[in-house]
C-alpha cells in the first residue's frame, strides 16, 4: 500500500469516526462535544491536504537534487585530467 493510500484511509477512518461521535453526541443533547467532534474531523481533513502537499514538495525537491548531482557527476566524468 502505497503512502498516500494509507494516509487516505487512516483519514477517512478517523474523520468518520469523529462523525459518528458527533452525531451520537448531538443525539443526546451535548451539542458542544459534538461540535468540538465535528471542528476535530474538518482539522483531520485540513491537515491530510497539508501534509500530501508538503510530501508532494518534498518529492520535487529530491528530484530536482537527484537532477543536479547527475549534472555535477557528468560534469566531474567530463572533466577528468589525463
Amino acid at each position: 500500500m502505497s503512502t498516500w493510500a494509507f494516509t487516505r484511509a487512516v483519514t477517512i477512518v478517523a474523520v468518520g469516526f469523529l462523525l459518528l461521535n458527533a452525531v451520537l453526541l448531538a443525539m443526546i443533547s451535548h451539542f458542544v462535544w459534538a461540535g468540538v467532534c465535528v471542528a476535530a474531523a474538518v482539522l483531520a481533513v485540513v491537515g491530510w491536504f497539508w501534509f500530501r502537499r508538503r510530501m508532494r514538495e518534498l518529492a520535487e525537491a529530491r528530484k530536482e537534487m537527484k537532477r543536479e548531482v547527475e549534472s555535477l557527476r557528468q560534469l566531474l566524468h567530463t572533466r577528468r585530467p589525463e
